[in-house]
């Protein structure tokens, strides 16, 4: 176990369905091992303000099944300067802190990294909806959210089906198109707009009015919020088309919700996972899901090139919406 006897574990960044299952898996494992476990509310503001709770078995009770963060999360200017990098160091030695967990993004990683390169103890776990941290197939928050955006659009074509309606759908995910790619595929949408691959309105529009000319009466298009505006690509279908066209922008209604099992399951592993790094003495490392197994990476890892957008599906996608 070396010298880790009390640690801390705070969320930060977007929340993501998932991180209070690895909040639990955390405590509980830290727990079960003889170790000291504190909370840490509101991320890295959190941190510099001093705002630890001691966390007990009954502190993580109920709560694998909620969506959000049960530590509350901020986004915080103050950790990238260096009065707010030598106040949470401060923060932590003053309550004893030999090492910290950091559930987030990439954002999040690299406050993690600052910390480790003022000698704290670190390791991260990818949380995130977007699914765009380097060195992991999945992070927490990305099943659910495509699941999520499967049932919204499910919901959308009852009525775009009723109306004879196009329906342009945009979801999250920044500059990565995988939720748009896998909730498309998923629903059957006749378009799926992602930022990694460049459209032409044009195609958008033919293959509309080649579904429109076998008989079709409904379209839903998904547009991954980093492609382009839902509304821009909404007005310029009317006007081409004067098909009756309605947008929604899903917007946060994707980062709530119960974890799916596939994110709880997952986010319990690689909760796990980073207690077993810290008792092992290892730092600044990073869980990672890899063919189909929880890992320790670098936490450096998560700075390289982004992971490879799944072209093959995307093709699958648009052969499948002829």
């Amino acid at each position: 176990m070396g010298d880790i006897k009390r640690i801390g574990v705070l969320t930060s960044g977007g929340d993501a369905p998932g991180m209070n299952p690895s909040i639990r898996a955390i405590v509980r494992k830290g727990i079960y091992h003889g170790l000291e476990v504190f909370g840490i509310k509101r991320g890295y503001e959190g941190l510099i303000h001093g705002e630890f709770q001691a966390m007990q078995l009954g502190s993580v009770a109920d709560i694998i099944h909620r969506g959000g963060t049960i530590l509350m999360t901020a986004r915080c200017a103050d950790m990238k300067t260096e009065e707010g990098q030598y106040e949470a160091v401060k923060q932590l030695k003053l309550h004893g802190i030999d090492a910290l967990v950091v559930i987030g993004g990439d954002g999040s990683f690299r406050g993690a990294q600052t910390l480790a390169g003022r000698g704290i103890n670190v390791v991260g776990i990818p949380a995130t909806i977007d699914n765009d941290i380097p060195g992991t197939d999945l992070t927490l928050g990305f099943d659910t959210a495509v699941n999520t955006v499967l049932e919204a659009v499910s919901k959308i074509r009852d009525t775009a089906t009723s109306h004879e309606r196009t329906f342009i759908v945009e979801v999250m995910g920044r500059n990565c198109g995988s939720i748009a790619l896998q909730a498309g595929l998923a629903c059957g949408a006749e378009s799926i707009i992602v930022p990694e691959v460049t459209f032409q309105i044009e195609e958008v529009i033919r293959k509309l009015l080649q579904g429109h000319q076998r008989g079709k009466n409904h379209s839903i298009i998904l547009v991954a919020e980093g492609a382009g505006s839902a509304y821009e690509i909404g007005a310029k279908i009317k006007l081409k088309t004067g098909f009756d066209t309605r947008v929604t922008v899903l917007g946060h209604l994707q980062r709530g919700g119960s974890p799916s099992a596939v994110d709880a399951v997952l986010a319990s592993a690689m909760g796990g996972k980073a207690i077993e790094i810290l008792l092992s003495g290892a730092s600044e490392r990073m869980t990672a899901y890899v063919n189909r197994e929880v890992v320790s990476l670098p936490l450096e890892v998560a700075y390289g090139p982004r992971p490879s957008f799944d072209k093959v599906l995307y093709d699958l996608a648009n052969e499948l919406a002829i």
